[in-house]
């Protein structure tokens, strides 16, 4: 179970609070499927909370890779992140718009990378909104800072090794993807991609997890529901997934709240497996 020094949430009173600290730096990680419109970066630009810097997610990424916002190496992670002003030094606090539940997406990446002072706003733009908070518009220009990085390789897989891990059930792979993509019922959004899922994966919808109305996320009673309902085991490892590594590491955020550690992310996620030539899918509940 987390405490309050290490939970990865931080509410809107909070950052409120501390958005005058100049050690806390705030990131809009907002993302959006391929073709839908408006573009995160120009809902950004419309309005975002002050002095927040836009965080790209498919550009910081690993871009000799046709795989989809693919990590990065350290190096590049490092020149990004101090080109968004923000140091080793500086608290993160990473959000979203909540159209698509991104800013785990940031939080992890941090991690990742050795950078343990990140946190996620509950709630993210839509809360901060909700409640009369204000917003700015248009584009930031940071001053550069000076971040350092190393990536834990065990914080991701690869295809090879969840391949490898279905005969050897070592550690329990978790889909966040809707139910019915996980099923093989309603096609992918990506049309090269095969419907289905990886052979003895669960399913535990990242949409699930949080309060439909406020965005915010759900009670840790009923995260632990979630998964435990699903038949995910919380005492033995996990590796999370999705269509593209977006959305799985909300599963990995509601895990780390519930005191859960030492989980990986399969990267490439469905829009590597599902590629018509890509290893065996199952179909139907699991």
């Amino acid at each position: 179970m987390t405490t309050a020094t290490d939970d990865p949430l931080v509410t809107t009173d909070w950052l409120s609070a501390h958005l005058d600290d100049p050690k806390v730096k705030v990131i809009d990680a907002s993302f959006k499927l391929p073709g839908v419109l408006p573009l995160p970066i120009d809902d950004y630009l419309a309005a975002h909370i002050p002095g927040a810097v836009f965080f790209d997610v498919d550009a910081i990424s690993n871009h000799n890779n046709p795989r989809p916002h693919m990590f990065p190496d350290a190096a590049q992670f490092a020149r990004d992140i101090a080109a968004l002003g923000i140091s080793s030094g500086d608290t993160v606090v990473a959000y979203d718009s909540g159209g698509w539940v991104a800013a785990p997406r940031a939080w992890w990446m941090f991690l990742s990378f050795g950078h343990p002072n990140i946190k996620v706003l509950d709630g993210g733009l839509k809360k901060w909104t909700r409640e009369g908070r204000p917003t700015h518009s248009g584009k930031i220009t940071p001053k550069p800072g000076k971040f350092t990085a190393k990536l834990d390789p065990g914080a991701i897989r690869s295809q090879q090794q969840v391949e490898a891990n279905i005969e050897t059930r070592a550690e329990q792979v978790v889909d966040a993807r809707p139910r019915g993509r996980f099923e093989g019922t309603v096609p992918e959004p990506r049309p090269e991609s095969r419907s289905g899922h990886i052979p003895g994966s669960r399913s535990v919808p990242y949409a699930g997890l949080f309060d439909a109305e406020t965005g915010a996320m759900k009670p840790l009673d009923a995260l632990r529901q979630a998964f435990t309902g699903s038949g995910v085991d919380l005492t033995k490892p996990i590796v999370t997934s999705c269509g593209s590594g977006v959305s799985a590491l909300v599963l990995t955020l509601a895990l780390y709240r519930l005191g859960v550690r030492g989980t990986a992310l399969y990267d490439g996620s469905w829009s590597e497996w599902g590629l018509p030539d890509g290893p065996p899918i199952a179909t139907g509940p699991a």
